[in-house]
């Protein structure tokens, strides 16, 4: 057993970890206007970096569980969030959209295997205080998406859209720093699980409910703002709408995984997710910006799904090495097909000139929510291949 003090060594860097995992999307996304207009970039490489960031997520999601086999969990997360730091810190001093890209690529690879990485992580050093410590990362996960579009815009204002940028790698730096100082004592080569068979309901139903959640969550991060400023919003109440969006994950990180843990079955919470965003959809072809807080509203509950996939991975998953292998193979094939949205989506709007066409082709893709849900939430345990 771990001494207690390496035990509140891997429990801060899990925290703060956490509460980096997304302040670099939403933290960036109200800040791409001005980076736009001084960089020369416009719609479509705007877009083109919120795909990046979903597909690092797939691609790092692959790679961080062999990785993990290789070097232990400890050592692939510092590797991980000082990727993050170094792409955050790029992406401050970027000269072009090229150099932009590479540091998005550089430090959402780091994420992407980041998102994996801490679901075994805290199986392994916290067996008996699974679901609290999983609580706990998943609302510091929407603490930093909340605070992040907050903070950026006066930070920018009064420092410019660099420092705004770039000054959460000061947390992710302390982060990487943790991780390196537990490495020498704690990390191992983790055990290689059985195969996974990917074909089962579970597993297939698992994918397809993170894919659709990834393409809707960050569709909206990438485009919420700029649909409600095509509305008729300020770009203040457009970010204050996106902050809205995501601090209301808060509270599906507090009821959610012990939610899912009590019901047999979840899949009410999924019906009820899948309703809302369809509400919200309709609110804003109806009615954008009268109604805005009302659909800004239904789209951050609905989006709870999310913390339903993360909470049914561990659940499911027998041991920390199997956890591995589920996450990277749920994350990595949700998040690689999630990332079509945000260019495929902007693309539709800079042809149609609108937003009515994305709103109409994400509600019907919540019928494959409703049908991936049903397989997923289903009480059944993870099966190896044979």
């Amino acid at each position: 057993m771990a001494p207690p003090r390496l035990h509140r060594g891997v429990l801060l860097a899990v925290a703060l970890t956490a509460l980096n995992l997304r302040t670099a999307v939403t933290g960036f996304s109200v800040l791409t206007g001005q980076a736009g207009d001084e960089l020369h970039f416009g719609p479509v490489v705007a877009g083109a970096i919120g795909t990046i960031v979903t597909a690092c997520f797939a691609v790092a999601a692959f790679a961080a569980p062999p990785l993990a086999r290789r070097l232990g969990l400890e050592r692939t997360a510092a590797l991980a969030v000082t990727a993050t730091t170094a792409g955050i810190l790029l992406r401050a001093v970027a000269w072009s959209p090229t150099v932009l890209i590479v540091a998005t690529v550089i430090a959402f690879a780091g994420v992407g295997a980041a998102n994996v990485i801490l679901i075994p992580i805290v199986k392994q050093h916290f067996p008996q205080r699974l679901h609290a410590v999983s609580t706990m990362y998943m609302v510091l996960l929407q603490v930093g998406q909340l605070a992040a579009p907050l903070l950026a815009l006066p930070l920018a204002h009064a420092y410019g859209w660099r420092v705004a940028a770039g000054g959460w790698a000061l947390v992710t730096a302390v982060a990487a720093v943790l991780w390196f100082v537990t490495v020498p004592r704690s990390s191992a080569p983790t055990p290689t699980p059985a195969l996974i068979d990917w074909r089962t309901p579970l597993v297939l139903g698992l994918i397809g409910l993170m894919a659709m959640t990834t393409l809707h969550v960050y569709t909206l991060v990438t485009w919420f703002p700029a649909m409600l400023e095509d509305a008729g919003l300020s770009t203040t109440g457009s970010a204050l709408l996106l902050s809205w969006f995501a601090g209301l994950g808060l509270i599906a990180a507090f009821v959610v995984p012990p939610l899912t843990t009590r019901l047999r079955n979840p899949y009410p919470i999924v019906v009820v997710c899948a309703a809302l965003m369809a509400a919200g959809y309709l609110g804003m072809f109806a009615a954008p910006a009268a109604g805005a807080f009302v659909w800004a509203t239904a789209f951050g509950l609905g989006v709870s799904t999310f913390p339903l996939c993360l909470t049914l991975i561990g659940a499911r998953s027998a041991d920390a090495a199997s956890a591995s292998r589920l996450s990277g193979l749920v994350q990595g094939v949700g998040y690689g097909i999630g990332c079509v949205g945000p260019l495929a989506l902007g693309a539709i709007h800079q042809v149609t000139g609108g937003w009515n066409t994305t709103y109409g082709l994400l509600a019907v893709t919540l019928l494959i929510t409703l049908a991936a849900g049903w397989a997923a939430c289903r009480p059944v345990r993870l099966q190896r291949a044979s």
